[in-house]
């Protein structure tokens, strides 16, 4: 099985981004139990602070399934909707990296 990558990018609505940055705490303690996800990273964009961009990484369909569907994400998921105003999402397998074991 392939690794799975997702990439999302988050707009908070204006001046909440420091709260929903600070939402996230709860979902990274999770994830640090997640056997399947190897990389996940928040980041914040340099030239507005409201726009953040992810990166996680998992070692298959199966463990980005387990990640998006526990109690955990459900939960955080009602705490996130009112704080961001747009979402992208993007799936995909990682094929080439430095740094990483792909």
């Amino acid at each position: 099985m392939s690794k799975v990558s997702l990439m999302a990018k988050l707009t908070a609505h204006e001046g909440k981004g420091d709260e929903l940055a600070a939402a996230f705490d709860g979902l990274f303690a999770h994830v640090e139990t997640e056997p399947g996800t190897e990389v996940y990273v928040l980041n914040r964009s340099a030239q507005d602070p409201d726009t953040f961009f992810f990166f996680e990484l998992y070692v298959d369909g199966d463990a980005l399934t387990a990640h998006s569907g526990s109690d955990v994400m459900k939960a955080a998921g009602a705490t996130f909707g009112p704080l961001i105003k747009e979402s992208e999402l993007l799936v995909g397998a990682p094929i080439k990296g430095i740094g990483l074991a792909i």
